[in-house]
């Protein structure tokens, strides 16, 4: 199997680093800012090249020429949760985004951020980057993905912006919808629930019968172990979850009333396999994890970039693939 090189920015957690890995990318440097995040991604993947440092200070050009760079600008200037300030906001990632594809000239740029990036009030700004990747020699592809349609027992729309250069045929297409393949919470989380012999497991996974709500992650001054606010809450608590708070772990042989979730459930719920370290913190890893961007979406438009690259027929196909034992590791069956 021909290997496909990346530099992935913004790394976070390493969601998207995982799934592109999943796809076939090799990493040839990861950068994040955040030092807590570093040393996650360090200790999940000890021989990934993790750059701790900022994203202005990166230099690109010892890197021209991988396949693909990638990376979860960061989302606050364009989140409905926030000011919306877009390209005013001193967070706004992507003209470094736009510098290091110049720099490193990738046949494939693939960039990720929240759905309030389509918002009509950031129109201009958005033309303005699509346009510049297209003086920049590539072809772009602007998509609202929808986590639960790959996999993920979430609600999480994300927009997938995708380049391929010029002088490459450009086939690629994003992934078909399979929307069949996303289970219930309950059904998903069944095994985790059950682990301390909670008596009430069953009838509690027949109420948890639809996939979940956005996980959230706040910021460090917002952040919390919690389910995110009032209305975050409420759709959990339909589903039998309490949402105030985050358990340590889960409920016990006799417990009654309304569980609450451990950060590894909540975890699994975005699609990260049971081995992924957040740390011991509460509060950091549901921070991390909510970031994050769930790796079955990376993977699965990672596919579809690496069918276009190599000119190879689909890759996705039900989910299954040889590619490394990561992938074997991420296609364990919860149910």
């Amino acid at each position: 199997m021909k290997i496909l090189t990346g530099v992935e920015v913004c790394a976070g957690a390493g969601g998207q680093a995982l799934g592109l890995a999943m796809a076939g990318f090799v990493h040839t440097a990861l950068v994040e800012y955040e030092e807590e995040y570093c040393k996650i991604l360090s200790q999940n993947r000890p021989e990934w090249p993790v750059i701790c440092g900022d994203l202005h200070d990166f230099d690109g050009k010892p890197y021209r020429g991988v396949d693909l760079l990638s990376g979860g600008v960061p989302c606050p200037p364009f989140s409905v949760a926030g000011k919306q300030l877009g390209k005013d906001d001193e967070r706004d990632l992507f003209p470094e985004a736009l510098r290091l594809t110049e720099e490193i000239n990738p046949k494939a740029v693939m960039l990720e951020n929240v759905r309030g990036f389509l918002d009509p009030s950031f129109a201009i700004y958005r033309e303005q980057i699509l346009n510049r990747l297209d003086k920049l020699g590539y072809n772009t592809h602007i998509k609202l993905l929808n986590a639960s349609d790959y996999g993920v027992s979430q609600l999480r729309p994300r927009v997938i912006i995708v380049g391929i250069r010029k002088d490459i045929p450009d086939t690629f297409h994003y992934p078909e919808p399979r929307p069949d393949e996303a289970v219930t919470v309950g059904v998903l989380l069944k095994d985790l629930m059950k682990a301390n012999g909670w008596k009430g497991a069953e009838k509690w996974v027949k109420k948890a019968n639809r996939i979940a709500p956005t996980i959230v992650g706040g910021s460090k001054k917002h952040g919390g172990p919690d389910l995110g606010p009032t209305r975050a809450r409420k759709a959990w608590l339909e589903l039998g979850v309490d949402g105030i708070s985050i358990a340590n772990e889960a409920p016990s042989a006799d417990f009654e009333g309304i569980p609450k979730l451990t950060p590894r459930m909540i975890a699994r719920i975005q699609g990260f396999p049971d081995t992924w370290f957040f740390g011991k913190t509460k509060t950091r890893a549901c921070r991390m994890i909510g970031n994050a961007f769930p790796p079955p979406v990376a993977k699965a438009v990672g596919e579809e970039i690496r069918r276009c690259l190599l000119n190879e027929n689909s890759t996705f196909d039900k989910g299954k693939s040889s590619l490394s034992q990561e992938t074997l590791d991420f296609n364990f069956d919860y149910r």
